[in-house]
């Protein structure tokens, strides 16, 4: 289950304002739910007029109330229970040539605070129906107001040296980010939920500031206070910096200064669990984040808040390269609305790039599932390739007899007939599945742990549904994105378009012995069930699979073409590492060696020559020097007991000692096979007669092929 910590503290808010001390949590949103132009307090049921990065629940919706908050099935916040809506709006480099670059940011944090009192009143939890905005997007001067002051800017930079707290956008590159704050009004009315400009129903304390203080009489039930903080990565545009202007970057508004930062809030708490957390914690030592974690005040969710994500709701670009902000706000730093011109204001349906429809193929897209470290989901034939598409891996699969197929991590393709229930998508939720296909850049081929998950289907071929219909409004309809340069044939014979031929270990499904047979895919493997419960969903269960045995699986290795191994290999010049040997009875090809115990770097993996399938019981550290001398490499490394990699040179590795390799490989009990993140190193080249430094070369187009399910 995905963890998280939720901190609480009795400390003072991180900012020069002065104000009462008293006790606060902070909750991370470690994934962005959309961006988009979308505002449902602002411009409800319409397209809003500039770009907001939002976070949490994904009941979120162009109309919304606080049902549809209810209708949430996770969140890209960490708190289970609070499916509220949180949105700033987006940051961009605007280029010296007048383009413009959205700037990253990783998610944001909200901060809950016990700061405003009222006599005679005790500190309240938002009610069901609560929303309000804090900030003004028109301004672009600084003014005394309190919506000025619940404003600020720190540029980060955790050497030292950075410039104070400021209103407005720093005047100097941040190394460590951006980041924007924004402090909302704490003391309510009583009476009303929202109000005509989405702030009078709300008020900040007495006294100036606006993080703490009594509320003034006309609005005199004191609320909990939430302040937002959102990092963007400017220091990515450091050596993009020109003369000519103060600083480079603009909100989506087209706010050049930073005074015209903002926030909304859209209630989608439990309002009891709200309010029990705000009885419980009110003193300076209310506790730490253990005693509030396990105590179970507060429950991370299930589904992990990077995987929790909506997709887009106007079919319009709003991230990259842009010719122009979306809604086309002009860059002003002057006071006054802005405009948008003849961009889209249209909601419907939309384009998206998530999955690929190929039910005209007979074949589903099931959603994004989750893979497990050491244990793939699908144990079926494996195919690991630099021109991977969807195409290629249905094709693969089909014509191999299986039902479901899965890619991951941008190049490989998993087969199988049963999807465990620990991998099975969760209905609704879009998942972390988005990185391109290494063969098509437009289509999605899963991400590190994560399948994009394909099934074929009968008569009835329908892709799985993605984003909530609320009580208060609905998301409109997903249209995939069309196939572009798909293969001339999904043939169960011939190999797809584009796939590079060597050989394919795999057994029948129907099949009830033991013997391997190749076809024309890349090297990958059969494997036995896992005993993991079933999914419900309409998906087939295949007979348990023979296994293959270790000569069987090494005859078919051995038989790979020389033109392929030449064709597989880098072209990097091999180096030599420093010998130190492993403790572990392994067979090694002629002239192979053992290098000793190394580590291994991930990203990119210090063997990238060849990832290739896992072998469940029948993997060796004899097994994989034959396999990578046969496909002409000269390292060869296993890792964490199941994994073979490949390659000319070590990049970015270390020399460990022989103990961390302390991990008995799968297919023989007396050899080793590395460990956690730790290579068990093999090769042909002689140790140099002096020590030399591992290579630090960087990949910077590095597309890694890494093993199912590893953390890279």
């Amino acid at each position: 289950m995905y963890t998280n910590t939720i901190t609480f503290f009795a400390f003072g808010l991180l900012s020069s304002l002065t104000a009462p001390v008293d006790a606060y949590w902070r909750m991370p949103c470690d994934g962005t739910l959309l961006t988009g132009r979308l505002d449902p307090v602002v411009a409800p049921g319409a397209v809003s007029g500039h770009t907001h990065i939002i976070l949490g629940g994904n009941g979120f919706a162009p109309t919304m109330d606080y049902a549809s908050t209810q209708a949430s099935t996770c969140t890209s916040c960490s708190i289970q229970g609070d499916f509220s809506n949180y949105w700033v709006p987006s940051l961009y480099y605007a280029g010296q040539n007048g383009t413009f670059t959205s700037v990253e940011t990783s998610g944001g944090t909200v901060y809950y605070e016990q700061r405003v009192t009222y006599p005679g009143k005790n500190l309240t939890a938002f009610p069901k129906g609560f929303r309000m905005t804090a900030g003004n997007p028109e301004l672009r001067a600084y003014n005394t107001t309190e919506q000025q002051e619940a404003i600020s800017h720190v540029c980060l930079n955790y050497a030292g040296g950075g410039p104070p707290q400021s209103p407005g956008f720093p005047t100097v590159n941040c190394p460590d980010g951006l980041r924007s704050q924004v402090y909302f009004p704490s003391c309510w009315d009583g009476v009303n939920l929202d109000s005509p400009d989405h702030q009078s129903h709300m008020a900040y304390p007495l006294g100036g500031h606006p993080d703490g203080g009594q509320c003034p009489d006309d609005h005199p039930v004191p609320m909990i206070s939430i302040f937002y903080e959102f990092i963007f990565n400017t220091g990515d545009f450091a050596a993009d910096w020109y003369p000519g202007v103060a600083q480079p970057f603009v909100f989506s508004m087209g706010d050049s200064t930073g005074y015209g930062f903002h926030g909304d809030f859209v209630n989608g708490w439990d309002v009891q669990l709200l309010q029990n957390a705000i009885n419980e914690f009110t003193t300076d030592n209310a506790g730490d984040a253990d005693n509030v974690y396990y105590n179970n005040y507060f429950t991370a969710p299930a589904v992990s808040g990077q995987q929790c994500s909506l997709p887009p709701m106007v079919n319009e670009q709003v991230t990259g390269l842009l010719d122009a902000l979306p809604g086309c706000n002009p860059v002003t730093n002057t006071p006054g609305p802005v405009s948008d011109c003849a961009a889209t204001k249209t909601l419907g349906t939309y384009t998206s790039s998530i999955f690929t429809d190929e039910t005209s193929k007979g074949w589903a897209y099931l959603g994004c599932g989750v893979d497990t470290y050491g244990n793939p989901a699908l144990q079926g034939p494996f195919q690991d390739d630099a021109t991977m598409t969807v195409e290629t891996c249905i094709a693969l699969c089909g014509g191999k007899d299986f039902s479901i197929a899965g890619l991951e991590y941008a190049s490989q393709c998993f087969c199988g007939n049963d999807l465990p229930a620990r991998a099975s998508p969760t209905p609704g939720v879009i998942g972390g599945c988005n990185m391109a296909c290494t063969g098509n850049s437009t289509e999605m081929c899963g991400a590190g742990s994560r399948l994009s998950l394909y099934q074929k289907c009968g008569s009835t071929c329908e892709n799985a549904q993605f984003g909530i219909v609320g009580a208060g409004g609905t998301v409109p309809s997903v249209t995939a994105v069309p196939v572009t340069n798909a293969p001339a044939s999904t043939s169960a014979v011939s190999a797809p378009s584009g796939v590079s031929t060597a050989s394919v270990v795999s057994v029948s499904a129907s099949s009830s012995s033991s013997s391997a047979t190749t076809a024309t895919a890349t090297t990958g493997s059969d494997g036995t069930g896992s005993g993991d419960s079933v999914a419900t969903s309409p998906v087939a269960v295949a007979p348990v699979l023979p296994s293959a045995t270790p000569s069987a699986i090494l005859s078919v290795v051995a038989s790979a073409a020389s033109s392929a191994a030449a064709s597989a290999a880098p072209s990097a010049e091999p180096s030599a590492c420093p010998s130190n040997s492993t403790t572990s009875s392994v067979t090694l090809p002629s002239g192979w060696t053992s290098a000793g115990c190394y580590l291994d770097n991930m990203n990119p993996r210090s063997l990238s020559g060849i990832t290739f399938a896992w072998w469940g019981e029948q993997m060796t550290s004899s097994g994989c020097a034959l396999y990578c001398s046969d496909k002409g490499f000269s390292y060869a490394g296993t890792e964490n007991a199941g994994q073979c990699f490949c390659g000319n040179q070590l990049v970015d590795s270390q020399l460990e000692p022989d103990t961390a390799c302390n991990l008995p490989c799968e297919g023989s009990a007396t050899e080793m096979c590395g460990g956690p993140a730790r290579l068990s190193v093999f090769t042909n080249i002689a140790p140099s007669t002096r020590r030399r430094r591992s290579h630090l070369r960087r990949h910077n187009n590095y597309k890694g092929a890494h093993f199912a399910g590893a953390s890279a």
